[in-house]
This record gives structure tokens, sequence and C-alpha cells, in this order.
């Protein structure tokens, strides 16, 4: 499958555009204040402004979408952290199917809500979203359904690599394109559609501290469950399933790796409400943060962040932006 996912790719394309409520092209703007802070010319993809809020949408409806009329009416499963539920549950809605969600411990209640709203069934598992994953697959195998990986699955990375697809069309002339990385399907569609075409453009994967168990697992070169402590990056946590067909692929096309903090991450969401006037959840300031740091080395240069979700909770946005009133009230 990995030789054939360039064409599958431009395939999940026009398949996810052509339904009602489909996925939607999103654009990819200049960031004016961000390009002069850094001197490189700062492009936000803005996967934000996507149907349920993050890329996620691509990769389900794509599955979704490729799937028979008697797997669709058996059924479907799924894990998620939050963003991948939403969109599952969207995809199958469009496709009257049924489908059941099972969900990591710590799921943002804002998500959710999302899904239920949307009809599906879900089911929370003590643990993080490995474990979910783990629950959920052996349930469909049980019964026969099914099972939709958030990440480890091809239809789901094509369905991602659209992303790709649209940057080169919208900028053929990057320099390099900053991802948020977890599982690993964003980047590893995205790097995989651009570069077949653009080998030259750097792929840079970005992380928060607390949480980047596909950074290290590509540091050690294999799989295993690594640590991760509570990070704003809620859709990026969660280990890497054993035997996920992302791993080799972005141990290919991943050029460096950015790891940032916790007060980078909120910088970030910070800046991209007072600056762009818009609301971002933590995984896509992940992105963020680690390009306003490196982009400098890409003076006069495009480069591409993927601003992947806005999914975050109120409470969680107000603090953020009450802690910089009160910062500034201390100054």
């Amino acid at each position: 499958m990995i030789d054939n996912l360039f064409e599958n790719i431009v395939a999940a394309n026009q398949r996810i555009k052509a339904v009602a409520s489909g996925v939607r092209e999103t654009p990819l703007e200049l960031s004016n204040v961000f390009s002069e802070r850094t001197g490189a010319k700062v492009l936000l993809k803005s996967e934000h402004l996507q149907r349920t809020g993050s890329f996620k949408l691509r990769g389900a409806m794509n599955k979704v979408l490729n799937l028979s009329d008697e797997q669709r009416c058996a059924g479907i499963i799924t894990a998620s952290s939050g963003n991948h539920g939403v969109a599952t549950a969207q995809s199958a809605a469009v496709t009257e199917a049924d489908v059941t969600i099972y969900l990591a411990e710590n799921v943002s209640a804002v998500k959710h809500k999302r899904m239920t709203r949307m009809g599906a069934k879900t089911i929370v598992v003590a643990g993080n979203g490995v474990e979910a994953e783990k629950v959920g697959r052996a349930k469909a195998e049980s019964e026969g359904r099914t099972f939709i990986s958030p990440y480890s699955d091809w239809d789901v990375i094509a369905g991602q690599g659209t992303v790709g697809l649209e940057l080169a069309e919208q900028c053929p002339d990057l320099a390099a394109i900053y991802v948020a990385v977890g599982g690993g399907g964003l980047i590893a569609g995205i790097g995989s559609y651009i570069k077949q075409l653009y080998p030259e453009v750097e792929i840079i994967g970005c992380w928060p501290e607390n949480a980047a168990a596909m950074h290290h697992c590509i540091e050690r070169g294999r799989i295993y469950e690594v640590p991760e402590t509570k990070t704003l990056s809620e859709a990026t946590a969660g280990g890497i399933e054993p035997g996920a067909i992302t791993f080799p692929i972005c141990q290919r096309i991943i050029d460096r790796h950015i790891l940032v903090n916790e007060s980078e991450i909120i910088g970030a969401i910070r800046d991209m409400a007072a600056h762009e006037n818009y609301i971002i959840e933590g995984a896509a300031g992940v992105a963020l943060a680690a390009g306003l740091k490196d982009a400098s080395r890409f003076q006069g240069r495009n480069i591409a962040v993927v601003v992947c979700g806005r999914n975050i909770g109120v409470e969680s946005f107000l603090s953020i932006m009450g802690s910089t009133q009160q910062d500034a009230k201390r100054n």
C-alpha cells in the first residue's frame, strides 16, 4: 500500500470532496505579524476551519466512503482522544452508518459531547489512547464490525495526505512544513505526497515535550511505551499502537524534530488569538510554537504551519487568555 500512497491521496481528494457535508479545501494564508517576527513568509494552513474543526475529517471520511455497503450496515467501531471520534461520527452520519467510539479517559468534554450529539455511541476506557484502541479493536473483531484506527490505516493516511496535496497546489514554492505529530497519520500523509513532488521541502515534526511518543520511538528505532505527562496538546497525546504503519513512514519522511514546552504552546495559542483572531487547540499551538521559534532559518522563504484544529474547551481557552491579562496587570 505504501507504494500506491501518492495515487491513493489523489483519489481520496476527489472522493471526500464529492459528497454533501464532505471535506472542504482550507485556505493557506500569509500571517503578516508572524512573518515580520521571524523573517520568513509564514503561511497558515487553516485546518481549524475544516468541518468538525480539525483535519481528522479527511481521513475518517475517506475510510468510511471506501467501505462496502455491507461493512457500513454492520457498523463501525473506532477509538479516539477526541477529534478522530468527532470526524468518524460526522462521516458515519453522512453515510447513515452506526458508530461506536471508544474514548481515552482524558477525552475533552467538548469533543465527547459533540460525538454524542452526532448520534455516536461512546464508551470511555481507563487509560490512554492506546488502551482505547486495543479495547475497540478487540470488540470490532468479536462482533464482525470494521475498526477504524485514528492513524494506522492506509485509507486514513491517504485522507490526511490531501492536506499535502492542497499545500502543493496552493504554494509550490515551500521551504518547510511544520506538523504536530501524535500517531503520525497527518505527517505521514502530508510528507508522502510532498516528498514525491518536492523532495527538498523539509517536513518538520513537532511535539509537546510532555507527550512525544513518536519522537522517542523514532529516536530508539522501535515502538515502545513512552511515559507521558499532562499537556495542552491532548489531541497528540497517547502512545503509538504496536505495529503502527505510520512508524516506518515517519522514520523515512520526517527531516527534523522540534519539541516545545507548555509555556510555548500557551504563547502560540495567545498569539493566534491576538494577531489572527482565531481560537486554536493545543496541538495546533504545538505546530505554531515550533514554527515561530524555528522559522528564522528560512529568511524570505515560504514556510507552512498546519493549524490542525480548533477544538479546545472554552474553560481552557479562557484560562489561557485570562492568564495573559493577569500577566499584563503584574507588569
